[in-house]
């Protein structure tokens, strides 16, 4: 039996007590009970068992360095969409840490006080929040909590505390993260964003799993028109594996086409004229539609009409010839200079209704807009 004294009160424990002068390093989650209050317990041991793709781990050693050199709490949010490397680059964070010597602690709940007893812990350690906007997303008040539970933590991240921490924040909604944490450096000093693999990205991840070439293609060209993360990669290589045809696998699978697409479209003209426009499409549909297309002053110049599956794979773009689409100028464009008084027309418009009623069509291209690029490039 072993007797421990805290101020009055003698409590017993088994002969098995241990006693720490700080948390070891390892893994550890929250517990709270309304009678033994919080505590935390041994959690498994986050483990990464095979080889990572679409991480930098440049950014990992970046974290854990910036970490020592910091005189106060350091935060990183991890943000994109689902399944494209965010919650494994935690893990390798974490992973690097424990083997430092900190301990990690995960959160995955979210609890009324969970931020004054993670301010109670006066030791340097890592605190992990995975899907950070959904854990700590708005409460109703009916549920007997605060309305926004991100709203307790800013002290926490702030750093009034004497224990330093590292905090990793993944999220897959940006929008769901507080706007006193997006933006405020000395809060959160590090965000990494993730976007979905490239070309070269995927032909990397399914021939490592020992893909045909002639399948990785066909996979390759359907991440044209589809957002493929890694999670769906590894179910289309999983079937390939056994010798499957993408066909076969895709239709089986649990991908399923449930939104349309963002596209970035430019119609290529035979002189090397140009126009973009941007359209939420779904290039399987065979319904008929149309794209739209104005000048730097938002006048309508003219449009392309077409059958979206009618997009086709040519050397790595997704394309329609003109025997696939027509152009035509916009019928106000048209009326205008048909018009045998057209001097409302400003010298500039009627130059520019003149040019593009001249232009013929060479081939539209059709690229999947990426995820939105919230980083500043200088």
């Amino acid at each position: 039996m072993k007797v421990i004294k805290s101020g009055t009160e003698l409590r017993l424990y088994s002969d098995n007590l241990e006693t720490f002068d700080k948390i070891p390093a390892g893994f550890y989650s929250i517990s709270f009970g309304t009678m033994t209050g919080w505590s935390l317990e041994v959690a498994p041991a986050l483990e990464v068992k095979e080889k990572v793709y679409g991480v930098n781990s440049d950014k990992v050693n970046k974290v854990l360095k910036a970490f020592k050199r910091s005189n106060k709490n350091l935060g990183v949010i991890l943000s994109g969409d689902k399944g494209i490397g965010k919650s494994l680059t935690a893990r390798m964070i974490s992973i690097k840490a424990a083997a430092l010597g900190y301990p990690v602690i995960i959160v995955s709940t979210y609890i009324p006080g969970i931020a004054s007893f993670l301010n109670s812990i006066e030791q340097e350690c890592v605190v992990l929040m995975d899907e950070f906007d959904k854990t700590f997303g708005s409460r109703d008040e009916d549920s007997n909590t605060i309305s926004d539970p991100q709203t307790e933590m800013l002290s926490l991240f702030d750093g009034i505390s004497s224990g330093k921490k590292l905090f990793i924040v993944t999220c897959n909604d940006l929008y769901g993260v507080s706007s006193f944490l997006v933006n405020r450096p000395g809060r959160f000093h590090y965000h990494f964003r993730f976007d979905y693999p490239t070309a070269d990205g995927i032909y990397e991840y399914l021939h490592d799993k020992g893909i045909t070439d002639k399948e990785i293609r066909k996979v390759i060209e359907f991440s044209h028109k589809v957002q493929l993360n890694y999670d769906c990669l590894h179910a289309i290589a999983f079937e390939l594996e056994d010798g499957g045809e993408f066909e076969d696998a895709i239709n089986d699978l649990n991908i399923i086409n449930l939104n349309e697409q963002i596209y970035n479209i430019t119609v290529y003209f035979t002189d090397g004229a140009m126009l973009r426009a941007k359209e939420t499409l779904n290039l399987f549909s065979s319904e008929e539609t149309s794209t739209d297309f104005f000048d730097k002053e938002l006048r309508a110049i003219g449009r392309i009409t077409y059958v979206p599956s009618d997009v086709s794979d040519f050397n790595g773009k997704e394309v329609l010839t003109p025997s696939h689409c027509t152009w035509d100028i916009d019928d106000d464009l048209k009326s205008a200079l048909n018009a045998e008084n057209n001097d409302f027309l400003t010298p500039t418009a009627r130059e520019s209704a003149e040019f593009w009623s001249k232009q013929r069509l060479d081939h539209v291209e059709f690229m999947l807009s990426e995820s939105r690029n919230y980083k500043y490039t200088v």
